[in-house]
């Protein structure tokens, strides 16, 4: 029962993370950056903590009492997954909902699995594996033979982003409909925010004692000692402190925008609907937000490792496509480029399912980083 709670709640939590860009399209008049950070306010400094006061008791003082350099570490990869974020809404304007999410969630799935792997071979953590383990054992083999298909999958979507270009180059009105597909400088944009946005699974590696923290309390409040059964919303307080670095990264380059565009006046401009552009831009951030609410909930189920991260990522493909579909955004494309997506989409998900297998065959008593390393 734990395995499939945590699957529905990575699903919940895939289809707020695919669908959240979808309000986004009905703000009218304002420029990318002002609907951008109105919602990106919700998302990162007003929901979370609501969300954290109502789940878990005294999250402040959790928060306070935390070691400065764990809480450093944690707002660091804030920082640098905001980067992540931030050049993904741009991603997905530039390519679409539909093949912007599958490249750069797909190169997350792969640097998520990857970064950690690396970095425990040189600075080894008891309970954590290194890229030596997953070379040297069967399922470690598994999994990066998982990552090698997801990379043949992002190459292959790539490939269908170049079909649909030179489609909509020679269909003047469907080019208008999606003008402001950028193949160049969405592949590029991709790749920044492939690679940065996994550094939230390690924002939660970093803060986990707060996480800890938290479901001790619980524990001990609800007299739990079963030692496999956890706090569904113990995340919820770390949430806190990487979202703050999230908002500094896009908070700063959305005012640098507004200031080069001219486009401060969009927040008052009584030209444009100004309560919808609010309404849709708040229930857009807030919907993103519930992404990781439900991602927390999953991960007490399941354990933040490549098979949350994975399993989440991949759901969130599933989701983004189908919405690309709905938008119609591969509307006059060659039956060429739509069955390339499709082969490379397929082709990620496999790799999701290989990746999976491969973390459900490690043995429970498998050799772990700290281990190995002190034994040479």
């Amino acid at each position: 029962m734990q395995v499939i709670f945590g699957v529905i709640f990575h699903f919940i939590g895939g289809f707020a993370s695919g669908s959240f860009y979808i309000p986004y399209k009905k703000v009218k008049g304002w420029a990318w950056e002002s609907f951008w950070i109105v919602g990106g306010i919700f998302s990162w400094l007003i929901v979370p903590p609501v969300a954290a006061y109502l789940t878990v008791p005294g999250f402040m003082d959790i928060i306070k009492a935390t070691n400065g350099s764990i809480l450093t570490y944690t707002y660091i990869f804030g920082l640098l997954w905001g980067i992540g974020g931030l050049t993904y809404g741009l991603g997905v304007r530039y390519l679409g909902v539909s093949l912007g999410s599958t490249i750069i969630l797909g190169l997350c799935s792969v640097f998520g699995a990857l970064v950690p792997a690396v970095y425990y071979q040189f600075v080894p953590k008891d309970g954590k594996d290194s890229i030596g383990i997953l070379a040297t054992t069967h399922w470690g083999q598994l999994v990066l033979v998982g990552i090698l298909v997801c990379v043949l999958g992002i190459i292959i979507c790539g490939r269908a982003g170049t079909l649909k270009e030179r489609d909509l180059k020679k269909e003047g009105a469907v080019a208008n409909e999606n003008k402001d597909y950028r193949f160049g400088m969405g592949i590029a944009v991709a790749i920044v925010s492939g690679v940065l946005s996994a550094c939230f699974a390690f924002g939660i590696d970093a803060g986990a004692d707060m996480a800890k923290h938290a479901d001790d309390a619980w524990r001990a409040a609800n007299h739990v000692v079963d030692a496999n059964t956890h706090f569904l919303y113990k995340n919820n307080v770390t949430y806190i402190v990487i979202l703050w670095g999230g908002l500094t990264t896009n908070f700063v380059w959305c005012m640098i925008l507004n200031a080069r565009n001219k486009t401060f006046g969009d927040y008052t401009n009584k030209e444009t609907p100004l309560l919808k552009n609010y309404i849709f831009s708040a229930l857009a951030g807030t919907t993103w937000f519930l992404q990781f609410f439900f991602y927390g909930m999953g991960e007490s189920k399941l354990g933040n490792g490549a098979s949350s991260w994975i399993l989440h990522m991949a759901f969130i493909i599933l989701i983004a496509n189908m919405w690309g579909l709905i938008l119609k955004e591969w509307k006059g494309v060659s039956t060429k480029a739509f069955s390339t997506v499709w082969i490379g989409i397929i082709t990620i998900i496999l790799s999701v399912v290989i990746v999976g297998y491969g973390n459900s065959v490690k043995p429970a008593d498998a050799p772990k980083t700290a281990q190995i390393q002190s034994s040479k």
